[in-house]
Protein backbone atom coordinates (compact mmCIF):
# COMPACT_ATOMS: atom_id res chain seq x y z
CA UNK A 1 0.00 0.00 0.00
CA UNK A 2 1.00 3.46 -0.62
CA UNK A 3 0.95 6.21 1.75
CA UNK A 4 -0.55 9.55 1.62
CA UNK A 5 1.68 12.33 1.92
CA UNK A 6 0.09 14.46 4.55
CA UNK A 7 -2.06 17.67 3.81
CA UNK A 8 0.21 20.81 3.17
CA UNK A 9 0.05 22.99 6.35
CA UNK A 10 -1.91 26.05 6.57
CA UNK A 11 0.38 29.27 6.37
CA UNK A 12 0.90 30.83 9.69
CA UNK A 13 -0.30 34.28 10.25
CA UNK A 14 0.95 36.62 12.63
CA UNK A 15 -1.75 37.29 15.44
CA UNK A 16 -2.94 40.90 15.45
CA UNK A 17 -1.05 42.28 18.09
CA UNK A 18 -3.50 43.08 21.07
CA UNK A 19 -4.29 47.32 21.45
CA UNK A 20 -2.30 48.84 24.43
CA UNK A 21 -4.26 49.93 27.35
CA UNK A 22 -4.69 53.88 27.50
CA UNK A 23 -2.76 54.15 24.56
CA UNK A 24 -5.39 56.25 22.60
CA UNK A 25 -6.27 58.16 25.56
CA UNK A 26 -2.05 58.93 25.63
CA UNK A 27 -2.08 59.99 22.00
CA UNK A 28 -5.18 62.43 22.42
CA UNK A 29 -3.59 63.94 26.23
CA UNK A 30 -0.91 64.50 23.89
CA UNK A 31 -2.34 66.69 21.25
CA UNK A 32 -4.28 68.38 24.37
CA UNK A 33 -1.11 68.99 26.17
CA UNK A 34 -0.28 72.03 23.39
CA UNK A 35 -3.77 73.86 24.47
CA UNK A 36 -5.16 72.68 27.53
CA UNK A 37 -2.10 72.12 29.92
CA UNK A 38 -4.13 70.58 32.94
CA UNK A 39 -6.48 68.20 31.08
CA UNK A 40 -3.44 66.81 29.18
CA UNK A 41 -1.81 66.03 32.45
CA UNK A 42 -4.84 64.29 34.19
CA UNK A 43 -5.13 62.62 30.96
CA UNK A 44 -1.64 61.48 30.81
CA UNK A 45 -1.31 60.13 34.23
CA UNK A 46 -4.17 57.75 33.65
CA UNK A 47 -3.42 56.84 30.28
CA UNK A 48 0.14 56.16 32.07
CA UNK A 49 -1.42 54.57 34.80
CA UNK A 50 -3.78 52.27 32.60
CA UNK A 51 -0.51 51.04 30.31
CA UNK A 52 1.54 50.08 33.42
CA UNK A 53 -1.49 47.89 34.98
CA UNK A 54 -0.86 46.16 31.53
CA UNK A 55 2.55 45.85 31.46
CA UNK A 56 2.73 48.08 28.49
CA UNK A 57 5.10 51.44 27.35
CA UNK A 58 3.34 54.20 26.35
CA UNK A 59 5.40 56.79 24.93
CA UNK A 60 2.71 59.33 23.89
CA UNK A 61 1.29 59.50 27.55
CA UNK A 62 4.37 60.07 28.83
CA UNK A 63 5.43 62.80 26.38
CA UNK A 64 2.08 64.33 26.87
CA UNK A 65 3.16 64.90 31.14
CA UNK A 66 6.36 66.50 30.21
CA UNK A 67 4.70 68.64 28.04
CA UNK A 68 2.26 69.51 29.85
CA UNK A 69 4.10 70.18 32.90
CA UNK A 70 6.40 72.71 30.65
CA UNK A 71 3.82 74.41 28.95
CA UNK A 72 2.00 75.09 32.48
CA UNK A 73 5.26 76.41 33.74
CA UNK A 74 5.70 78.48 30.56
CA UNK A 75 2.16 79.59 30.91
CA UNK A 76 2.02 80.31 35.21
CA UNK A 77 5.48 82.66 34.28
CA UNK A 78 3.89 84.57 31.24
CA UNK A 79 0.64 84.84 33.20
CA UNK A 80 2.69 86.54 36.39
CA UNK A 81 4.88 88.26 34.07
CA UNK A 82 1.73 90.24 33.07
CA UNK A 83 0.23 90.91 36.12
CA UNK A 84 2.91 92.25 37.56
CA UNK A 85 3.79 94.64 34.76
CA UNK A 86 0.21 95.64 34.87
CA UNK A 87 0.56 96.30 38.47
CA UNK A 88 4.11 98.10 37.94
CA UNK A 89 2.08 100.37 35.35
CA UNK A 90 -0.74 100.65 37.40
CA UNK A 91 1.75 101.73 40.52
CA UNK A 92 3.63 104.60 38.74
CA UNK A 93 0.64 105.87 36.98
CA UNK A 94 -0.71 106.63 40.84
CA UNK A 95 2.94 108.11 41.12
CA UNK A 96 2.94 110.11 37.62
CA UNK A 97 -0.81 111.33 38.18
CA UNK A 98 -3.65 111.52 34.99
CA UNK A 99 -2.10 112.44 31.37
CA UNK A 100 0.61 111.89 28.95
CA UNK A 101 4.12 110.95 30.36
CA UNK A 102 7.14 110.53 28.34
CA UNK A 103 9.94 108.94 31.48
CA UNK A 104 13.58 107.85 29.45
CA UNK A 105 11.56 107.71 26.13
CA UNK A 106 8.83 105.53 27.09
CA UNK A 107 5.39 107.07 26.77
CA UNK A 108 2.91 106.67 29.50
CA UNK A 109 -0.97 106.98 29.38
CA UNK A 110 -2.28 107.23 32.54
CA UNK A 111 -5.70 107.93 33.12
Amino acid sequence: MSEVPPAPAAPAYAATPAAVPGKTLGIVALVLSFFFQLIALILGIVALSQSRKAGAKNTPALVAIILSIVFGIIWIVTVGGLIAAGAALLAQCQDLGPGVHVIEGVTYTCS
